[in-house]
């Protein structure tokens, strides 16, 4: 069992939804990313998705898109990702970390020593975007076989056909994307989501989670009370990006993980 079965499992005995927050490491720069992903948890946060900054974040909007451009810039590599994870692992055994990010960094690393690496990181799960079900040999098997998660999207465009295949070696969550299109570009309404995970549930017995269009407290308890659990991305990048400190984005954290908890 990994650490995301064993959260999962603890909030289904708690009759709980889950929060997950997602931050590009080294966003602004390697130690306030640190900070901010050392609070998260006392922030409410059930689990952490910890963004792989790439310099072709296709299906980014322009907030995480810029939120990757300025870790590069400072600086920011796979191997510092995984010392980020490593420093957080120091203070936190219990915690969910999936890295999400694209492939290109982990082919250039090669798999077998990325798995090794990102495992004895503390990385619990990958969601990369741009391997679809047709390429499982090259990550997915290979890192289920490792002991990791590989979490799949599922999109509104998924359709009956589609939707086995996306299903077939996924593990840990389904990722339902609630919008068509990139982050941080529309918000999600419950009532166009809820039906879409009933589907999703009727195919899988993984909890589905729902990220993309989540920005405030009351709209993550909208899409918790239709899910198993609400994601937050670019709303809290932005908090950053504003220059707020640390304590003032792991309050907006604890607002939307209130929110989410609440459904």
């Amino acid at each position: 069992m990994t650490r995301i079965d064993a959260k999962f499992a603890e909030l289904k005995a708690a009759n709980k939804k889950a929060f997950v927050s997602y931050v590009m490491a080294g966003d602004p720069d390697f130690e306030t990313s640190l900070d901010v992903v050392k609070g998260l948890p006392a922030a409410g946060v059930d689990i952490i998705e910890l963004g792989l900054p790439f310099t072709d974040p296709m299906a980014d909007g322009p907030t995480i898109q810029l939120a990757g451009q300025r870790a590069l810039e400072g600086g920011m590599t796979l191997n510092k990702t995984l010392e980020l994870a490593r420093r957080f692992r120091e203070d936190d055994d219990t915690t969910p970390i999936v890295l999400m990010g694209y492939y290109n960094p982990i082919y250039s690393r090669g798999v077998d020593r990325f798995l090794e690496d990102a495992k004895a990181a503390g990385i619990d799960g990958l969601i990369v975007v741009d391997l679809p079900p047709e390429e499982d040999s090259e990550l997915c098997i290979p890192a289920q076989n490792a002991g990791l998660n590989f979490i799949r999207l599922a999109t509104p465009t998924t359709d009956e056909k589609r939707l086995p295949r996306v299903l077939q070696n996924t593990s840990g969550f389904v990722y339902y994307v609630s919008i068509n299109g990139i982050t941080g570009s529309a918000e999600a309404e419950a009532t166009n989501v809820g039906p879409e995970v009933s589907r999703i549930k009727s195919s899988t017995d993984l909890p589905v989670i729902v990220g993309f269009g989540i920005n405030t407290p009351e709209k993550a308890e909208n899409i918790a009370s239709v899910a198993d659990g609400a994601v937050v991305g670019s709303a809290i990048v932005s908090k950053l990006a504003s220059g707020a400190p640390v304590s003032e984005v792991l309050d907006f954290v604890k607002s939307l993980s209130d929110g989410a908890h609440r459904a």
